[in-house]
């Protein structure tokens, strides 16, 4: 269900708009909303020109490593550019009636810049390095850095490692940042900021460099008004001492707050008008609660993409294996923010159409008037649980929760022969389907209970995929009714820092769009799923907790593989 766009020349002359900005993996999506009742009236996406660097570096064409994963800032400027005054061409609003700019960004996804904001990429001496460019949020190359981390964390008994569930990710600042020290000390040296690109975009948009609380405690290690100390840093490399007072720390802007005013610069870039409210950047997955009108204890939400991010409100503060973290106020103020995630979901869906179907598959869906994924789904869809005789793990790119082990790699056990195209991708639907269950149980076992389940973002749009997980939760699933949820959250938060509400909850109230228990489980396939989770907690367990650690034998023989290659 998506919201109907009204006629145009029926807007009241007293209505006002905010524009969201979602800054995705791929492209960069702008949403214009009405603030009074969160109805979208137009959009526009502008695919990143240079995407996804993964392999090679765009500026050399030299091979990168395995596990890295880089982007060029310029990229997200020229969404603003591109996107935003086509989206309000779209919404045929007058431009001056908007009254603040709201974004989101994946995270952890790092940029090293200047004092001024400028990234190093943009150095003529660094735009050969790799280092100089951003880290998106799936690069796992400091997976080993990350490791080092956690067990000084533990054999110091550091206060803030429970906060994350034990565990600190390579995705995540300190990690990223201490390969950039180690990688590249130079570079290191001159970078004067090491900035999330949810804050650096909203300094290329006022001026003003704020730092957002939901990163910073989310993926910088700020607890309680502080980071990890001195000595603890410096115990890691004693260059590494200063990284959080020099490269890391800097004012702290709230969630629904305004970061500044919209520079005359990024007005000309926008056809927005100057001066007007720009909110503190967030995390595409906190933003996106308020916009499914999720934010009460309890109310879990998916934003099922890429990859999935779990985010839920509870009034309490508890220790929960393997989350990404919570932080006091992270998604809403006065309730504790918890996170957890799976870093690959779309993703991994996408590698197998890509990689591993035959080309009459592609035939039969063309002739058939549907996308590839549609057509897989038809094939298999009316198969019984447990009929392909599969079980897959889903770690194409890692586990995020709760094994927080980047090194971890897919599975499947099981093909046999006559196993089919479609019986190997509708296992790979249930293995994420099982690794959402297995933090929900988690959650559940941690004494903050998961009551209600909602699912944002591109992947709600399968049905089969939706009823797969409300089978395997044993939960119904509420969907958010917007196709951008993400946009629409940031747009919620604009509205705020604009003064149209008092704060996030009331603006989500009203703006946001929810529609409840579209899928209940179905208690036959439910049961057979059970049989089937317990087969993946097996192998989960097995692979994922040191009884064979076979795959990171693997990644290392890959890793020093491409060394001696190159």
């Amino acid at each position: 269900m998506t919201n109907a766009s009204p006629s145009r020349d029926s807007e009241p002359s007293t209505e006002s708009y905010v524009i969201g900005i979602d800054y995705g993996t791929l492209s960069g999506r702008a949403v214009v909303v009405r603030v009074s009742d969160g109805v979208e009236l137009g959009s526009a996406t502008l695919d990143y020109p240079h995407a996804v660097m993964d392999t090679t570096l765009v500026s050399t064409g030299a091979v990168l490593p395995p596990e890295w994963a880089l982007q060029v800032p310029q990229d997200y400027v020229d969404v603003l550019k591109s996107a935003v005054p086509a989206a309000v061409l779209d919404a045929g609003i007058d431009p001056a009636r908007v009254i603040g700019v709201g974004t989101d960004f994946t995270a952890c996804t790092m940029v090293p810049t200047l004092a001024d904001g400028t990234p190093l990429n943009e150095l003529p001496e660094y735009a050969g390095n790799p280092h100089a460019y951003v880290k998106l949020w799936k690069h796992h190359a400091a997976q080993s850095h990350a490791d080092r981390i956690n067990e000084l964390a533990a054999a110091r008994n550091e206060s803030w490692l429970p906060r994350y569930g034990g565990l600190i990710s390579s995705e995540w600042e300190f990690a990223k940042g201490l390969q950039l020290l180690e990688e590249a000390p130079e570079l290191y040296a001159r970078m004067e900021h090491w900035v999330e690109a949810a804050d650096w975009i909203v300094w290329q948009l006022t001026g003003r460099y704020v730092r957002n609380a939901c990163t910073a405690g989310y993926k910088g290690i700020l607890q309680d008004g502080a980071y990890p100390s001195e000595e603890f840093l410096a115990a890691l490399n004693p260059g590494f001492a200063q990284f959080a007072n020099e490269k890391v720390a800097h004012q702290i802007g709230q969630l629904g707050a305004a970061a500044g005013t919209l520079s005359a610069e990024a007005a000309a870039w926008t056809g927005l008008p100057e001066g007007i409210a720009v909110a503190v950047g967030n995390v595409d997955a906190h933003v996106t609660a308020p916009a499914a009108q999720a934010v009460l204890p309890g109310q879990m939400v998916a934003i099922m993409g890429t990859s999935t991010c779990h985010v839920m409100n509870s009034d309490h503060l508890a220790e929960v294996p393997g989350m990404c973290g919570v932080v006091d106020g992270g998604i809403v103020s006065g309730l504790f923010g918890y996170e957890a995630g799976q870093s690959g979901v779309g993703d991994i869906f996408a590698w197998y159409v890509k990689n591993q179907v035959p080309a009459h598959y592609y035939d039969a869906a063309a002739a058939s008037g549907l996308s590839i994924h549609q057509h897989l789904t038809e094939l298999v869809k009316d198969q019984p649980v447990g009929g392909h005789g599969l079980v897959a793990l889903d770690w194409h790119s890692g586990n995020r929760s709760v094994l927080v082990d980047h090194e971890l790699s897919g599975l499947v056990v099981g093909t046999t022969l006559t196993t089919r195209t479609e019986e190997v991708y509708r296992a790979l639907f249930e293995a994420t389907a099982f690794g959402t269950r297995t933090i929900v149980e988690t959650f559940n076992a941690s004494g903050v209970p998961v009551t209600e389940f909602i699912v944002a973002g591109g992947l709600l749009k399968n049905a089969f995929l939706m009823q797969t997980y409300c089978d395997i939760l044993r939960l119904p699933i509420s969907t958010i009714a917007s196709d951008q949820g993400r946009a629409l959250g940031s747009a919620i938060h604009a509205a705020v820092a604009a003064g149209a509400y008092p704060d996030v909850r009331a603006a989500g109230q009203a703006m946001g769009k929810l529609n409840k228990n579209v899928y209940t489980p179905n208690e036959t396939a439910a049961t057979a799923y059970d049989a089937l989770f317990a087969e993946y907690s097996l192998l989960h367990d097995y692979f994922g907790r040191g009884a064979n650690d076979v795959m990171h034998r693997l990644k290392a023989m890959k890793r020093n593989t491409t060394k001696v290659e190159s």
